[in-house]
Parts: structure tokens; C-alpha cells; sequence
């Protein structure tokens, strides 16, 4: 018998701020480091708030990519991801309340899998609809941009 996950689901963590830039994120059994580098007065224990927002992008998209190849029947491989983020930094500078902190976001995919283009182009879509982080940051406003290309 199979077991039939919640649609709906309350995720809790606990965390600390350990320094004026370091914080510790408990979830599940896993202890997460965020803190600043070294020239803006943190530690350098572990990447900034930001840069792990856009690392769970691309966690995301590694994620549900799988998922959507995995359900069209296409042998995705393995992806390798570069990013580039507009990120307008008058809001964490304090000059300015910014709306729209991360302006674009250019995300690209290459994966080494036998699929073909127009297989990978069918994932990419359907990732899009499906992938919670690239709604978040698409409802926010950042024009994000994800290409998909075969290695």
C-alpha cells in the first residue's frame, strides 16, 4: 500500500542569531549556517541571506526538474546550473524601501541526459508551473528567465 503524502503541510523551524550576522537554522535534524562575508563584518561561516535565497532556486529547480523528467519519462541526467541576479541593494544599504529587491534573475540549466531538446524544453515548462521557489520569485515581481540546454 502506498502512503499518500499531505497536500498541505505546516513546516516548522527554530533558529538563532548567534552574532549581529550569523544566525543557525534548525529544521528537521540539520543545523543550516547563514551569515555575511568577512568585508560586510560576518564570519564567513556560511553564505548570506540572500545567496541561500538563490540557492534554493536552483535546489528547486534541480528538485522538481527531476520530478517533471522523471514523470514524462525522459532521462534527465544530471543538471549543472550558473545564475546571475540583478539585485538592487538600496534596501539592505538602508538608503530606500526597494519593492523589488532582485530584479532579474537569469537561471541556466544544461543537463547531460540522453532526452532530447524538445524533451528538455517540455521539462523546463513544465518545472516553470511547478516549482515553488520560481513562483515565488516570479510573483514577486523578478523577471526571471530560465533557459534549458542539452550538455
Amino acid at each position: 500500500m502506498a502512503i499518500r503524502q499531505k497536500s498541505i503541510m505546516t513546516i516548522k523551524l527554530t533558529g538563532k542569531g548567534t552574532s549581529h550576522a550569523r544566525s543557525e537554522t534548525m529544521v528537521r535534524d540539520l543545523v543550516d549556517v547563514i551569515d555575511e562575508p568577512i568585508e560586510r563584518g560576518g564570519t564567513n561561516d556560511g553564505v548570506a541571506p540572500t545567496e541561500a535565497a538563490f540557492a534554493a532556486l536552483i535546489g528547486c529547480t534541480n528538485v522538481i526538474g527531476s520530478k517533471c523528467a522523471n514523470k514524462l519519462g525522459a532521462d534527465l541526467g544530471h543538471m549543472a546550473f550558473t545564475m546571475e541576479v540583478d539585485f538592487d541593494r538600496r534596501g539592505v544599504l538602508l538608503m530606500e524601501e526597494v519593492e523589488v529587491p532582485f530584479k532579474a534573475i537569469r537561471l541556466h540549466v544544461v543537463a547531460d541526459g540522453t532526452l532530447s531538446q524538445e524533451e528538455l524544453d517540455t521539462v523546463g515548462v513544465e518545472t516553470a508551473k511547478f516549482c515553488p521557489l520560481a513562483k515565488l520569485y516570479e510573483n514577486s515581481g523578478t523577471d526571471l528567465t530560465v533557459t534549458w540546454q542539452k550538455a
